[in-house]
């Protein structure tokens, strides 16, 4: 069995254990240097709490919304560089499906005009992205059809594939929060610069979701199981734990980054190698703060390789009897929250995943989007939506609401093609260095 990790030109390159899978873009070497972490106020709070007001904030902001359409992603022509932004600083800049249109179509157009030599993606405001906008999703399904819903996914998967993709270097700054569908924008790209106000999480399970964007393809390939450890307890990560562990390329303290824009606009090239030696003038070495989870990686892979989710929920109950880390105890708690089935089906994905390339981790992920749209074994991410986003009482009521309970033939169904004689598998485009 082999599995892959991204190369210097952003091609598959084989790795020959994919039990201990290489960091990504792990080719990068960054200078040194330190500058004081300044945490967003929403991170010393619980990760429920956390992913519930940010939650609040986007679908507080949804209905009031008055730039739709074009104008929620700006362009911007700087010579060879093209700066896009995402333009939805009151919803957190949330991925809407007028965004990912317009962000497929720039894309698409960019990669053809030789007048284009490199992307910059950032969003305004104190977010990168805060994710998909569920709440759209979750009322065009309840309003309508499972397949409006369904559209929203397959456009965004297939914009996720092209990045990953792309022919061109692109640099995503990541000031701010990033998270589900903010990492399929960014995590697949070649570039991604997180400074001391990024806020990564992959929250799903606690939505009653999973890690969708072809997370399976870029957890799985995270230094030992920590990736496993942040796509099923929805772990927050800084900026120094984003570089420390590969989700992140360099460290760019925010002050720097209008002269690294600046700088970056006035490139000629589309080589991978001068884009990155730009980069690194700016880069710093940011230290991880003592109590990161990182730094005990050795419990990590003890505790996240075991083969089922009840084994390492009592793996890290166990680990507690011996040792006080703070995010020992906070995982525990966010893996009793979660949703069981979504749990079950995060595990599996990401095990998947280690042998799978990008293309065929979306293509797994639109099958498993659809079987949840469709509501065929459990309502638990609509429950989700209604606990944290509608009503707000942060208490969804899961079902099945026990691991015990998770009916194996029942998560080996969400893996399968849906039994609908007018539903088809996701169709990838043709690309020219393809990672399927």
């Amino acid at each position: 069995m082999t599995s892959y990790v991204s190369s210097s030109n952003g091609a598959a390159e084989e790795n020959k254990n994919p039990q201990q899978p290489a960091a990504i873009n792990e080719d990068h070497t960054l200078q040194s240097g330190e500058c004081d972490p300044a945490p967003l106020s929403l991170s010393r709070v619980p990760i429920a709490v956390w992913w519930c007001r940010v939650s609040e904030i986007v679908m507080a902001s949804s209905g009031n919304s008055t730039n739709d359409g074009a104008d929620q992603v700006l362009t911007e022509e700087r010579g060879y560089t093209r700066l896009l932004t995402l333009n939805r600083p009151r919803q957190l800049n949330a991925l809407s499906f007028p965004m990912i249109m317009q962000l497929l179509n720039n894309l698409i157009a960019y990669e053809k005009d030789p007048e284009v030599k490199l992307l910059i993606l950032k969003g305004r405001g104190r977010a990168f992205c805060a994710g998909g906008d569920v709440a759209a999703i979750s009322r065009s399904v309840t309003e309508g059809h499972w397949t409006l819903g369904a559209q929203i996914f397959w456009n965004e998967f297939i914009l996720n594939y092209i990045i990953a993709t792309y022919s061109k270097p692109q640099v995503s700054i990541l000031n701010g929060i990033v998270m589900g569908g903010g990492a399929g924008l960014s995590i697949h790209g070649r570039f991604r610069v997180a400074t001391e106000k990024t806020v990564f999480a992959m929250p799903e399970t606690s939505l009653g979701l999973f890690p969708d964007i072809g997370a399976s393809y870029f957890l799985s390939r995270l230094p030992g199981f920590f990736g496993e450890y942040v796509g099923l307890t929805g772990a927050r990560l800084d900026g120094a734990e984003m570089l420390a562990c590969g989700l992140a390329t360099h460290f760019v303290p925010s002050m720097k980054l209008p002269l690294l824009e600046e700088t970056l606009a006035k490139v000629e090239t589309s080589d991978h190698f001068a884009i990155c030696a730009i980069i690194d003038q700016f880069s710093r070495h940011m230290p991880r703060k003592e109590g990161s989870a990182f730094n005990g990686l050795d419990v990590i892979n003890k505790c996240f390789s075991k083969e089922t989710v009840e084994e390492i929920l009592s793996a890290l109950e166990l680990e507690t009897v011996n040792t006080a880390d703070e995010w020992t105890v906070v995982a525990i708690r966010s893996l009793k929250k979660a949703s069981p089935i979504s749990l079950k089906i995060t595990l599996r994905a990401i095990r998947e995943g280690r042998v799978q390339g990008v293309g065929q981790c979306l293509m797994k992920d639109y099958r498993l989007c659809c079987h949840i749209l469709r509501k065929e074994a459990s309502n638990d991410f609509f429950e989700g939506c209604r606990a944290i986003l509608v009503d707000k009482d942060r208490n969804p009521k899961w079902d099945p609401c026990s691991l015990d309970l998770v009916d194996g033939k029942v998560v080996d169904r969400y893996f399968s093609q849906v039994d609908d004689a007018c539903w088809e598998d996701l169709k990838l485009p043709v690309r020219h260095a393809s990672k399927l």
